[in-house]
């Protein structure tokens, strides 16, 4: 662990000297950019402690509760067998995916700390069979293994995908064809630390395609893919300006991006593959572009101190309208100014080449020393952006934390008031033995609604909860106002 709490970008220290000698020759090389190295060390996901097991027969439980603010829902999901809430471990950074042939099937990946005597993890994984009303968790994937950073995804047919990192910084890719019930064999997909994956849905000629993207913590070549549906993965290649602490998305031409702090410039880079959708072709990066998202990302800080309070998320517009191929950006940043982290939005309506400037998504006052982290976006099929974070602006001067949300249905032009989801929880509670509720969260959209993956204290530990939104537009026609009473249950 660090022995101090830190915000970038004091934390991501720039590794250059910049020598001025009066008189240098104008004839001389030229000097290469400085590159970030991240930070702390501490982050990196190795094991500290060793494997403790607690055999099932041995752990002890408690009723699970569903906890429910203005009617939202949320549903624990690492549960022991009988559905209680298992006392003594510890569940955070929650992937997720929905089956697109059938929503009701859902699975959900997470780091799971069968005690918090012990940081060593595993890669927990639970599935639903009746859209996320009740989960099943049937044990990690590899017993005494250890495994941190879970990705999930899927592609158009149903197929699952689980991205798990292991403590020799290399990246294993299981597959499950029955919506996460059960897992093949690990495939070796090379990797580094702060991984990513993402799955081609165009229905293009990468369709099925599935593109991994890290974090260069170790190599220098941060991307690659597998052509045959995840049997076997592609040698990586480098990436311009190494973005890290980011994700990746599949436009509807099938053209791959890939976001994150960039590592040679001040900004968010976002980096775009037109061949690599080309099962034929070497992928080569015939774009970049460094956005000013307004602040940096942070962490090692406030209410994570020993991780990230945020990634940066890139996702594509895939719908039928006008704004069909715009792209939009969004991270939890360090701003300017007394405020430690808000959300902040920028889109791109040709591809990528240039953005808008950033807009604020939490309608705080601004000044009020609250923490939006852990900003986690989706993009729903009719185009509707939506959004999540953990708030502390009801906490003045304390770090307890609700889950929020909030939606544009204007491609980011405007959006909605923000929304309470989550009762308020303490994110410094059921440490297991590092000081951090993990990096991320995770959320999908689709045409049933917002699905999201979080984790929350509210048992005094850290567990994994699922909640479901409906479509926001369910409510809305743009006519009424006032009573919800009278607002309509019809699309408009």
């Amino acid at each position: 662990m660090c022995p101090t709490t830190l915000r970038l970008p004091a934390v991501v220290m720039v590794v250059a000297v910049l020598v001025a000698l009066a008189g240098h020759a104008d004839s001389s090389p030229p000097v290469e950019p400085a590159k970030v190295v991240l930070g702390p060390a501490s982050h990196l996901e190795t094991p500290d402690d060793p494997y403790i097991a607690v055999p099932a027969a041995e752990r002890v439980t408690a009723p699970a509760q569903r906890w429910s603010v203005n009617g939202h829902v949320s549903v624990q999901v690492n549960i022991a067998a009988n559905g209680d809430n298992i006392v003594g471990d510890a569940a955070n950074e929650p992937s997720i995916a929905v089956n697109p042939t059938d929503p009701s099937r859902i699975a959900i990946g997470w780091r799971q700390f069968d005690t918090v005597a012990s940081n060593f993890r595993q890669a927990g994984r639970g599935f639903s069979t009746d859209g996320g009303e009740t989960w099943t968790f049937p044990g990690v994937l590899d017993p005494g293994v250890f495994r941190s950073d879970p990705v999930l995804d899927f592609n158009a047919a149903g197929t699952f995908y689980y991205d798990s990192l292991t403590d020799a910084f290399s990246c294993w890719v299981f597959t499950s064809t029955d919506s996460g019930a059960s897992w093949g064999s690990a495939i070796s997909a090379y990797g580094d630390d702060k991984q990513w994956l993402t799955v081609d849905r165009s229905g293009g000629p990468g369709d099925g395609h599935l593109y991994q993207n890290w974090s260069p913590y170790i190599t220098d070549e941060t991307f690659n893919r597998s052509i045959d549906g995840g049997v076997s993965f592609e040698m990586p290649i480098a990436v311009p300006e190494q973005p890290y602490w980011g994700v990746g998305t599949v436009a509807p031409d099938g053209a791959v991006f890939v976001a994150g702090q960039a590592s040679y410039s001040t900004g968010i880079a976002v980096v775009r593959s037109s061949n690599a959708q080309n099962a034929a072709a070497t992928p080569s990066f015939d774009q970049v572009t460094v956005v000013d998202l307004g602040g940096q990302l942070s962490g090692w800080d406030g209410p994570n101190p020993s991780g990230l309070l945020g990634q940066a998320w890139i996702a594509a517009d895939h719908s039928d309208g006008p704004t069909h191929r715009y792209l939009y950006l969004l991270a939890s940043v360090d701003p300017t100014g007394p405020d430690p982290l808000d959300v902040h939005f920028s889109r791109s309506t040709d591809l990528g080449a240039t953005w808008s400037v950033p807009v604020r998504v939490n309608d705080d006052p601004a000044g009020t020393n609250a923490w939006q982290w852990f900003g986690t976006m989706s993009v729903a099929p009719n185009g509707r952006i939506d959004v999540i974070w953990n708030d502390t602006r009801n906490d003045p001067g304390g770090l307890d934390s609700e889950l929020t949300y909030a939606y544009s249905l204007d491609a980011g032009l405007t959006w909605s008031g923000n929304e309470v989801l989550s009762l308020p929880f303490d994110p410094h509670l059921g440490w297991p033995q590092q000081s951090k509720i993990g990096d991320y969260y995770d959320m999908i959209s689709d045409s049933t609604g917002i699905h999201i993956a979080y984790a929350a204290t509210f048992n005094g530990e850290q567990d994994v909860y699922y909640l479901h939104l409906d479509p926001p537009e369910l409510f809305f026609d743009g006519f009424e106002s006032g009573g919800t009473t009278t607002w309509s249950a019809t699309f408009p």
